[in-house]
């Protein structure tokens, strides 16, 4: 039987003790960490959030708690009373090292089977044991530690917001379906039979409805929702820092945001950071580093070998050309002698994930010598021409590919500059480095539905240049939206929104909507703009990613306290699952089996 804390109540967390309260009566609750049993001593490490302290009890001990103290296992769930002196054996690794508990009361609160793995930092258990039981996971004082700077980070953005005249708006998590995009969560409606809300995957139309009601500056720690397939840094579920203002430029946008980006990490890091960051057009992004997120903490930037190829008659390189494509490398300096041929035949499979179809190279030995997969099919000249634009010397490798798609090529060759620089240990973790990507294309192409889609979202406003491009050149369209890298990562994006209806009706035209399909999608937004739109914009950050960054972590799911695992499913408690059928007939829902894709 379980005891009660009656008569008890906590005075300090076990963190906190110092020797400056030796002699203190003292309450302290929590976990036992690990109980040692020296004959006429025991020791109980109890932990809490804050860290642990040392219960100690010996032969002054009351027989009856002696006698409990040694019955106590690993996670029993204690509170002790009892006076604060000094350690005879200190332990300068820990804050509470030079002090103790001489316990005179002890209640074990609940008992504890032998966990799964065991409560310690830096723990070597699979994730997937971990997340089973994430409770347990939780315990460990450097899983808390993310969790409770996420908090301090949200904390700040609350604060920080508030103090700019920001007004915190809740939005609603039931909302009307509008897909453009990722594919949205469903919920059914028993009230509406056949009718269904989505959750949000932004509160994007919400918050944009704030401003037509007045409220010039809005922000909302807001919860989002995307039926997309997971990566590290995604999850279905996920949290943004939202923020909107009206009467504003993208520069005053911009600025709020790194009046943020410096507290936070002011406040939470003490790292200070130079405002304001560096901007770099999108066309400038891709074409140096392939992403519109790069990563500046290392060079090997993108070389175009497209016109030194232009005449080759090679037909990997000449095909991709002629077709309207691109050839462009990457040199990794002293890579020659990093990368064997073994893990350079991986690689070449490893870029068929972004859509190439191989991967071309040259390893330039130390002692002059080389090898190639490719320069026998080239002319001398055009191999010197090759290796003078790459700067290419002794020790370098040189990674080459080609395409009838540039974006492959720039989707292949960013992602292996990242992969490379990470094997190659070349990436400066010294300081954080953030900087703007601007002047977006508003659009871009999507071969499988055959029409253009926005890039962002079918609101951000079209540069006032680009205009007349809308309807007879929207590939030529820039947006008036700006993203945030860090570490080259997105952490938060955003733009100027349209607020003239025509405009939005005509940008929707530009999308392949009907006027019917657009009045039926976004009406309530359509008929609001009629009624008087400040110009307005905004961004928002992805508080996951930037907690996740902040503390460099491998994997989003380590910020978050309950996260979901590559499936969107949750390993603790086993869902999604089916429900009971009384469930589906009030909701007018029945279950099909599909057939699989081929």
């Amino acid at each position: 039987m379980a005891e009660l804390m009656t008569g008890l109540k906590r005075t300090h967390y076990c963190g906190t003790l110092r020797p400056s309260d030796i002699g203190k009566e003292v309450v302290v609750c929590g976990w036992a960490q690990r109980q040692r049993d020296l004959g006429q001593l025991i020791f109980i490490d109890l932990r809490d959030r804050t860290g642990i302290v040392q219960l100690a009890f010996d032969d002054h001990s009351d027989r009856a708690i002696f006698d409990k103290a040694f019955g106590v296992r690993a996670e029993f769930v204690l509170a002790a009373k009892g006076v604060v002196r000094e350690r005879s054996s200190k332990n300068m690794d820990i804050p509470t090292g030079e002090i103790e508990i001489e316990v005179t009361d002890l209640r074990v609160l609940a008992k504890s089977d032998t966990p799964p793995f065991e409560i310690v930092e830096q723990s070597k258990v699979k994730e997937e044991l971990r997340l089973k039981y994430r409770y347990l996971d939780l315990r460990r004082s450097d899983v808390q530690d993310k969790i409770i700077a996420r908090h301090k980070i949200v904390k700040v953005a609350r604060d920080y917001f508030d103090q700019n005249g920001f007004i915190e708006v809740e939005t609603p998590i039931l909302i009307k379906s509008t897909p453009e995009g990722a594919r949205d969560y469903l919920v059914p409606s028993r009230v509406f039979p056949g009718s269904f809300f989505a959750l949000p995957q932004s509160p994007q139309n919400y918050k944009q409805l704030t401003m037509l009601a007045g409220f010039d500056r809005y922000m909302q720690i807001a919860r989002c929702f995307r039926d997309e397939d997971l990566r590290a840094d995604r999850q279905p579920e996920f949290t943004q820092i939202d923020l909107e203002m009206s009467f504003i430029d993208r520069d005053d946008v911009m600025a709020v945001a790194e009046g943020f980006m410096k507290r936070v990490y002011k406040e939470v890091l003490d790292i200070d950071l130079q405002t304001p960051f560096p901007r770099m057009p999108y066309a400038e992004a891709m074409e140096r580093f392939g992403s519109d997120k790069p990563d500046l903490r290392f060079g090997m930037e993108l070389i175009n070998l497209t016109d030194v190829l232009k005449d080759t008659g090679f037909r990997v390189f000449a095909g991709a050309i002629s077709a309207g494509g691109a050839v462009r490398a990457i040199n990794v300096k002293g890579g020659s002698s990093k990368m064997p041929r073994k893990e350079i035949d991986k690689l070449t499979e490893w870029v068929k994930a972004y859509g190439a179809k191989g991967l071309a190279w040259t390893k330039i030995n130390e002692d002059g010598s080389c090898s190639s997969s490719y320069e026998k099919f080239l002319s001398e000249e055009e191999v010197a021409a090759v290796r003078q634009a790459c700067g290419a010397q002794p020790g370098d490798l040189l990674f080459v590919v080609a395409s009838d798609e540039p974006q492959v090529v720039f989707d292949t060759l960013g992602a292996l500059r990242c992969e490379m620089a990470a094997r190659m240990d070349l990436i400066d973790t010294s300081r954080p480095n953030l900087l703007w990507i601007v002047d977006f294309p508003l659009f871009e192409y999507s071969k499988e539905e055959e029409r253009y889609v926005a890039k962002h979202h079918p609101f951000t406003a079209p540069v006032d240049e680009d205009l007349d491009k809308l309807e007879t050149s929207p590939a030529d369209v820039h947006a008036k939206a700006y993203d945030l890298v860090l570490d080259g990562n997105e952490v938060g994006g955003g733009s100027i929104r349209i607020n003239d209806p025509e405009l939005q009706q005509r940008m929707f035209s530009a999308l392949g909507f009907s006027r019917e399909e657009a009045q039926n999608r976004f009406g309530f937004l359509i008929d609001a703009f009629r009624y008087g739109a400040p110009p307005h914009g905004g961004m928002a950050f992805g508080l996951d990613r930037l907690v996740m960054l902040m503390l460099h972590c491998e994997s989003i799911r380590d910020v978050i306290a309950f996260p979901k695992v590559a499936n969107s499913s949750e390993l603790m408690t086993q869902c999604p699952t089916q429900v009971d059928e009384k469930q589906l007939v009030e909701l007018g829902i029945q279950i099909r089996e599909t057939q699989p894709e081929e």
